[in-house]
């Protein structure tokens, strides 16, 4: 049958729509509330996505941020965000389409998205920001955000699909 309703399509904007309140949320208030942090996955080449090119070339397929203790000038759009990290003690502009994103998840909570990609990147690469995270907690949540581990709540509309 043919789907002229686009469920795929709706499914993974609402999802996105999902990862665009929280940082909502987030850049009003200037940080995460409570616990909650995020790692956030994306395809550096995707279209529209701009960062420095020092970064794509080290990053050149995925790469994954931190938003938690330091990060500036958080703001959000309807297609896109930008953020201001460290990476290496030298603040960089980020500027994210949320179509970009392959992997969303906060560990404070064990929540997560897994988003339809075109291209099948193979980057499993965490980034944090300086001092952005207690080492002893990282290397646990740095495998929840690249789907190492069975913990967590990820959605994957995989499972609902016909064969």
């Amino acid at each position: 049958m043919t789907d002229y309703i686009g469920y795929e399509a709706l499914t993974q904007a609402a999802m996105r729509g999902v990862v665009r309140e929280a940082l909502r949320e987030t850049a009003r208030n200037k940080t995460a509330p409570g616990e909650h942090h995020f790692y956030i996955t994306f395809r550096t080449k995707a279209p529209g996505v701009k960062m420095a090119e020092h970064l794509v070339e080290r990053f050149p397929d995925e790469m994954t941020i931190v938003i938690q203790h330091q990060f500036w000038d958080l703001e959000i759009f309807d297609g896109h965000f930008e953020v201001i990290l460290k990476f290496n003690g030298v603040p960089q502009h980020l500027s994210i389409p949320f179509a970009a994103m392959t992997r969303f998840v906060d560990p404070s909570v064990n929540f997560g998205l897994s988003f339809e990609r075109s291209d099948k990147a193979t980057g499993q690469d965490v980034v944090a920001p300086a001092a952005a995270e207690e080492p002893a907690h990282q290397p646990e949540e740095a495998k929840r955000a690249s789907g190492d581990q069975g913990a967590g709540t990820v959605v994957n509309i995989d499972a609902f699909r016909r064969k």
